[in-house]
């Protein structure tokens, strides 16, 4: 490698830009660390834009006695709805009962411990319903005749990830993405690492601790670092979604059970359409190379279509995606391997702690468990704090997280959309959705639709690009489109070209 072009000196150096490697800097950079952050891609860019988009406990795990994952995930629920209320959404499941598969004894007994497990401000307790007369029956066909409800939450996965860094680089870390970490090296005293930012030259990081938080590729660095037997063991587990154009009108979410055991959720997605998912498979390819199989499309379409009077067929799917979770390697079949996580800390040297497994509704406290190992190693006295924190624009009535937030999210959209009647209502909407009170920051100084700027697809205009670019770390149309948004489900073919052709156009300096 050449000599660098620049040196950082910090306490902290994460690799990898997914949810559990920003929920580490945000918390540690709250904590008075100086913290720097790599990302070989986008914040985002693999697994943590792949989820089901749920803050949920794992009602299925309960069958495999994980009561401290599941107790877990049900508490951090309602901590991350309130600290994001733009982002997240309480959302109803019902789940059919199906004959022959689980007794209607086993699921009252389990959603009965889900509803006690964990304190419930926000979201209400599971019943049985009559799915002859509510409305999440009329789509399903008339043999499934009764069923049950309970509640969990809706995110915009990928928009998590974009908030923590935010917070994280608010609070003084510096957050580099498409920056690779091409090594890293134990020195007396320290890590060196040197990292190659695309189009931007080479960096030098030296620092007293590491974070592995790599998501797939978590294994891949501890080895490349500290080359020696052992250590941490990922189990690939491949999950795909489908899209298709809504299949019902009611805003509850489906859980359907399968005669293989497992169980697939269909979501009402984006106004228009549905998404349904997921599927476990054990994978052994490329994980930057992840793509839904023809077979797992099938798979969707099939249990779907076996609950819906009206069938899904494969040409029905308008989008897809896959993402590889790294769980912790325990033996078990594929649906059934934990989803907690494990923290393993090399201290031969300069400490190297490794995040293994972990999944999006504990990656809050998993980022405050990890960080408190790493505030100790380094005599930092601060203690957790982001418990009762908002994220960015999550400051709906005041800067502290409540309950209001998530209760009168509507109401606060109709004031903003009074605020700016200049603006197309449902524009203003989808502001509120995705940026809460940053919105504020986006529409300053403006007040007329001609002061944003050219309309380079409809309904994105160059100021909310320009802040994407600005705030958001976006660099390319399918950042924009697909991460920081989902506007390309909703735009023509062409879309990402025409906005790949203005980024062109227009570009920025490296951040």
């Amino acid at each position: 490698m050449a000599e660098p072009q620049h040196t950082l000196d910090c306490d902290l150096l994460i690799v990898g830009g997914g949810i559990n490697g920003v929920g580490i800097a945000r918390d540690a950079a709250g904590r008075g660390l100086s913290v720097v952050l790599c990302e070989k891609d986008d914040l985002a860019a693999h697994t943590s834009s792949a989820s089901s988009k749920l803050i949920h406990g794992g009602l299925r795990y309960l069958e495999y006695y994980e009561f401290n994952l599941v107790r877990k995930a049900l508490i951090e629920r309602e901590v991350l709805l309130r600290a994001a209320p733009h982002i997240m959404r309480p959302l109803r499941f019902v789940m059919p009962h199906a004959a022959g598969l689980r007794p209607s004894w086993m699921i009252r007994a389990g959603l009965k411990l889900y509803d006690l497990l964990a304190k419930r401000e926000l979201l209400p307790p599971s019943s049985a319903i009559n799915l002859r007369c509510h409305p999440a029956g009329q789509p399903l066909k008339p043999e499934f005749r009764c069923g049950y409800i309970y509640s969990d939450g809706w995110v915009d996965d990928a928009r998590l990830v974009v908030l923590n860094a935010m917070d994280a680089e608010e609070k003084g870390a510096i957050i580099l993405t498409q920056t690779l970490c091409s090594r890293l090296q134990r020195q007396a005293g320290g890590w060196q690492a040197d990292l190659h930012k695309q189009g931007c030259g080479d960096v030098r990081v030296n620092a007293r601790y590491v974070v592995n938080a790599a998501g797939p590729w978590t294994a891949q660095v501890l080895h490349a670092a500290v080359p020696k037997e052992g250590g941490g063991h990922l189990r690939l587990i491949k999950g795909s979604h489908i899209i298709v154009r809504r299949i019902f009108e009611h805003e509850h979410a489906y859980i359907f059970q399968h005669r293989d055991g497992r169980i697939v959720f269909a979501i009402p997605y984006e106004r228009e359409f549905t998404l349904i998912g997921t599927t476990d498979l054990d994978y052994q390819g490329d994980a930057n190379q992840v793509a839904i199989s023809e077979e797992e499309i099938r798979y969707l379409c099939q249990l779907a279509s076996e609950y819906f009077v009206r069938p899904v067929q494969p040409a029905d799917v308008v989008s897809t995606y896959s993402g590889v979770r790294p769980l912790v390697e325990d033996g078990a079949d594929a649906k059934a391997v934990t989803r907690d996580y494990r923290l393993e800390v090399d201290q031969d040297g300069p400490p190297l702690l490794s995040v293994f497994g972990g999944k999006i509704t504990t990656y809050r406290k998993l980022a405050e468990d990890a960080v408190d190992q790493v505030a100790r190693a380094l005599g930092n006295r601060h203690g957790a704090w982001t418990h009762d924190a908002c994220l960015p624009g999550g400051d709906l009535f005041g800067a502290r997280p409540q309950n209001r937030s998530v209760l009168e999210f509507d109401s606060w959209v109709r004031t903003v959309q009074n605020q700016y009647a200049w603006l197309p209502p449902l524009l203003v909407a989808r502001y509120a959705r995705a940026y809460g009170t940053r919105l504020h920051t986006l529409l300053a100084q403006k007040t007329t639709l001609i002061e944003m700027g050219e309309e380079i697809l409809p309904g994105l205009y160059a100021t909310e690009v320009e802040y994407l670019r600005r705030y958001e770390w976006a660099r390319t149309a399918q950042d924009i489109l697909w991460r920081r948004s989902k506007l390309g489900l909703h735009l023509p073919p062409d879309a990402a070209q025409v906005l790949q052709d203005w980024l062109l156009a227009h570009p920025v300096q490296c951040k």
